[in-house]
């Protein structure tokens, strides 16, 4: 039995629970530090980057959620998630910097702007509904990422290790194999630490 954790700080938590649901998993909704010692994984949900930053220092998250992110368990990071993950952020100061990518925020336009597209997402399927609300993009990846899936030639998805990130919102559709892709990560994960 793995656990995954969803950091409900902000976001589309609910709609992340239930995409998660898989066989030998239990799924923690992430509230307080203490929480983090119990779990194999962890999902940053889309929201506003800039309230969830305020809201993980507010609540003592920020160091903890780094020395878990160095600790070489999984983490997926979708849109705002995504942001919170990047090492830089084109005209300002990063989050958690976590991931060696930079991102440019709300790249797609406003909240009116918003589109469900299909893309194929490297190692997942080619078929993958994406959901993109505010969207941010990846405009660089550094050494040891992996471009997962791309949309009109920008960066939507990518992965370094056990870093995974989308610039979508996965889990506003039916769709749960990128969800999956990321259990099944937690579980190769997991069975590493024990051998």
């Amino acid at each position: 039995m793995i656990k995954i954790g969803v950091l409900a700080m902000q976001g589309a938590v609910r709609e992340h629970v239930r995409s998660l649901q898989a066989e030998d998993t239990e799924i923690v909704i992430i509230k307080k530090v203490e929480q983090l010692q119990e779990i194999d994984g962890l999902v940053f949900p889309g929201g506003e980057s800039t309230t969830m930053r305020r809201l993980i220092n507010q609540y003592g998250f920020f160091e903890p959620l780094q020395s878990f992110g160095r600790s070489g368990k999984p983490i997926f990071g979708t849109c705002a998630g995504l942001i919170l993950m990047a090492r830089e952020i084109a005209g300002q100061d990063s989050h958690l910097g976590l991931m060696n990518i930079k991102v440019q925020r709300n790249a797609f336009g406003r909240q009116r702007e918003s589109f469900e597209t299909t893309l194929e997402v490297q190692g997942v399927a080619e078929d993958v509904r994406a959901v993109f609300i505010r969207a941010p993009l990846i405009e660089e990846v550094g050494e040891q990422v992996e471009v997962l899936s791309t949309y009109n030639g920008e960066i939507v998805a990518a992965r370094q290790g056990q870093y995974l990130t989308c610039s979508f919102h996965p889990e506003l559709t039916d769709d749960f194999r990128l969800h999956q892709f990321f259990v099944t990560m937690v579980k190769e994960a997991n069975e590493q630490r024990i051998k």
